[in-house]
């Protein structure tokens, strides 16, 4: 009987010079011998792939890595940092961690396709509020799934509008940069309204709306509900309105893509103040949901993505689009973050806690936009040259839209190792006390040498 450890196959048999067969052993798994050997002119299949472009923030990261000044900073992560630079966990996010860990009934089964419906009823209430009238009857006309965060959710919005027969969505100029190939890629045309003046660093407003209603009716508008990225300069409550009054004239779909509730000003109704606003004036949109910076979830992916329909028979149909769309794709969401958000929702003494840590990080960003501010005004004469930096603390959010050009910002690399994305954005999450001194005067030295 052949042993386990040997493993052999089917053995051809050779015979000797001394006229006794031999046994040829294969074992399994080695690289096969053959008397045909691979041409040195054979090509390998992958040859013809190119080698892509770096990420924009990933391409950041790894020459921040390199650099070996002591005093580099990176500005160019979305992600929060605390006054000392680094990584934060939100204290409710780790009792939360506590709490599940001591619960046995948790288990690591696969979730349904659309998710954990405890949690996307709680991220529901947490956008459009808990007595909103599109979750009345148990928000039995909104179709609702767990997404993979908030980019998961828009590649399956994309998809899903394909699939519907659109051709094309409309997004902000400027958006966030993942925007546009996530939709190409779900095979759609992304077209681009005016939004952002970047001469003024103010909203273009007279010109968004003007090009809203020279949309074709049923286009689909992609609107940034709070902290627009990257230039963090949001629409007023009085111009939302008007927004939403040309949308509804236009028949427009309006899709809100809501990645920093309660993480803009810390105050998570108030950031909802559009979508909430669209609702109450009687649209059928859609949202998507990120808990990656309110929460500071970002490596666990939590995401939702809502549709609010005409009825339920209407919202039934579209549910059972979206889990086609998604089963394909990933099958479904992870387990562990949406546990952790339900958690904290779903008890009223660790939700506040949240609303107060969440309320933290959102001073703490704002105080730095102002220290910043002054700090630059204060040395703004430098080098003969001044600017206005208003635009600073007017903007909300996590991201500071600078105004600096592509020469200032690669200056400010290569002569000061201050690292931000080439269009001047400036995440504030990275701006510390112990910084802030040293990226204003830097600013202000490759601004005066223009």
């Amino acid at each position: 009987m052949l042993s386990h450890t040997s493993r052999l196959t089917n053995r051809p048999s050779t015979t000797s010079a001394s006229g006794r067969k031999e046994i040829k052993r294969i074992v399994v798994g080695a690289p096969a011998t053959s008397t045909r050997s691979l041409s040195s002119s054979s090509q390998s299949h992958w040859k013809q792939y190119e080698m892509g472009p770096p990420d924009p923030i990933v391409g950041l990261n790894e020459a921040f890595a390199v650099d070996d000044n002591p005093y580099k900073v990176n500005v160019g992560v979305g992600a929060y940092r605390t006054d000392d630079g680094l990584p934060y966990v939100l204290p409710c996010v780790r009792e939360a961690e506590a709490i599940n860990m001591n619960n046995p009934s948790l288990n690591h089964e696969y979730l349904g396709i659309a998710g954990d419906a405890t949690f996307v009823n709680l991220a529901m209430e947490f956008v459009y509020g808990k007595d909103s009238k599109v979750l009345e009857d148990n928000g039995s006309r909104v179709a609702a799934v767990q997404t993979l965060s908030g980019t998961g959710g828009l590649r399956v919005f994309g998809e899903l509008l394909r699939k519907g027969g659109h051709k094309e969505i409309y997004v902000p100029n400027p958006t966030w940069g993942n925007h546009i190939p996530i939709f190409q890629n779900a095979g759609l045309k992304v077209k681009k309204y005016r939004y952002y003046d970047a001469g003024i660093s103010g909203l273009e407003f007279e010109n968004l709306i003007a090009d809203f209603k020279a949309m074709p009716e049923g286009s689909v508008v992609l609107l940034h509900a709070c902290a627009h990225n990257p230039t963090g300069m949001d629409p007023t409550p009085e111009q939302w309105s008007e927004i939403s009054k040309v949308v509804k004239e236009g028949k427009l779909i309006p899709f809100f893509d809501c990645a920093y509730q309660g993480f803009a000003s810390g105050n998570a109704p108030q950031d909802a103040f559009a979508i909430r606003k669209f609702i109450d004036d009687g649209h059928l949109l859609a949202t998507v949901q990120s808990f990656s910076k309110n929460f500071g979830l970002y490596g666990q992916r939590v995401g939702a993505l809502s549709i609010v329909c005409q009825d339920p028979n209407e919202a039934k149909k579209v549910l059972s689009q979206m889990k086609m769309t998604i089963r394909p794709m990933y099958s479904n969401p992870p387990r562990h973050g949406a546990q952790l958000v339900k958690t904290i929702l779903e008890d009223d003494r660790l939700t506040t806690d949240f609303i107060d840590q969440c309320s933290d990080m959102a001073d703490r960003i704002n105080a730095m936009r102002v220290k910043l501010r002054s700090t630059l005004e204060e040395g703004g004469g430098s080098g003969g040259r001044n600017r206005n930096w208003g635009h600073i603390t007017d903007q909300i959010g996590m991201f500071a839209y600078s105004g600096l050009a592509k020469s200032e910002v690669e200056a400010l690399r290569d002569n000061h190792s201050i690292y931000c994305t080439l269009d001047g954005r400036i995440s504030m999450a990275g701006v510390t006390s112990g910084n802030v001194n040293y990226i204003a005067d830097a600013i202000n030295d490759v601004v005066s040498k223009k």
